[in-house]
């Protein structure tokens, strides 16, 4: 286990990048507006609601912002810019990444769809592109040969990834050198709930290679806030395909149950709630390799987010929680 400030507030280096942020970013597949293939995932959240959430985020010390291409046809990246707009923030003040949709497109279709990502986050600078899975009709190095062009035009930042293999993530970089760029972030599912990138060879490579690991699902889309353990029925109210996901039906959370145990165990001593504990563990455990973007689709989810940086559990916490989400190493 590796050591980490006692202050979480304090920004790190993306990986080896300039861009500094904050361990715990604000994921924003929530502000879709209900369009696109899993806009509807999420409650349709108006302007206003999610400018509050912004500027909520932005008080509580969150400086960046996570959204994405398939996230709403652009509803999300253009909502994201409008309500920081309204917040009074300009370019330069906030770090924003976005992520290129690769599905049935060829690496072309980047260059080709760049001016639409930068028109719906205008005027905020796209500080890091990432392609948003490895399922393209094209080869990886060709994807991010494209990418590179594109800082060389300087339409974006950076390059990251995102769900791509060890492999997949060791080409990326390799093909990224060759132009003379570093490859940023792998953006993976990670959690105490989905440990599998430390037995699947990506979070060791990362940890070698200076590649910052995004989470994302850091909370198990909210099975680690054990609101779905005391209200089984709970899921049933909530939109989108996530109901009949395996993790919520009561064998799911009953493999859950121990985990979300020793956070509600723990948290007292902090003055936290389970989730607060769940982020923290996630961004200090392996020192500062990790940060994490969890959604909030309501106001008051925000504050767990930003409280998860304003204390830093001891080490034998951290311990008794990695050995007891240990069996969620597996796939």
């Amino acid at each position: 286990m590796a050591t980490a400030s006692a202050d979480l507030k304090i920004r790190r280096r993306l990986g080896r990048s300039e861009l500094m942020v904050t361990p715990i970013g604000l994921g924003c597949w929530q502000f879709s507006k209900g369009r696109g293939l899993f806009g509807n995932y999420w409650t349709v959240l108006d302007d206003g609601e999610i400018q509050r959430i912004l500027g909520l985020a932005i008080n509580g010390g969150i400086n960046w912002f996570d959204t994405a291409e398939a996230y709403g046809k652009g509803e999300s990246e253009k909502a994201l810019s409008k309500g920081l707009q309204n917040l009074g923030k300009s370019p330069g003040e906030v770090v924003i990444a976005t992520k290129w949709n690769p599905v049935l497109r060829r690496s072309s279709s980047i260059s080709g769809t760049i001016d639409t990502r930068l028109q719906n986050l205008a005027p905020f600078p796209i500080d890091l592109h990432q392609i948003h899975n490895p399922f393209s009709l094209s080869s990886v190095k060709s994807q991010v040969r494209a990418m590179a062009g594109l800082v060389h035009e300087k339409k974006i930042r950076y390059v990251g990834i995102s769900n791509f293999s060890r492999g997949q993530m060791e080409r990326a970089r390799q093909e990224l050198q060759k132009s003379g760029l570093p490859l940023v972030s792998n953006q993976v599912r990670y959690s105490l709930l989905d440990r599998r990138i430390e037995a699947n060879g990506v979070l060791e490579a990362a940890k070698d290679l200076g590649i910052s690991i995004i989470a994302y699902s850091p909370l198990a889309q909210g099975i680690l806030t054990g609101k779905f353990h005391d209200d089984p029925q709970l899921i049933k109210s909530r939109s989108g395909f996530r109901k009949y996901m395996g993790a919520f039906k009561p064998r799911g959370l009953e493999k859950s149950r121990p985990v979300v145990e020793a956070l509600r165990r723990i948290a007292p001593k902090y003055g936290a709630t389970a989730a607060q504990v769940a982020l923290n563990w996630l961004i200090a455990f392996h020192g500062e390799i990790v940060v994490a973007i969890p959604g909030a689709s309501r106001v008051e989810q925000v504050h767990d987010l930003t409280a998860a940086m304003s204390f830093r559990l001891s080490d034998e916490d951290m311990e008794e929680m990695d050995r007891i989400s240990s069996p969620f190493k597996k796939s």
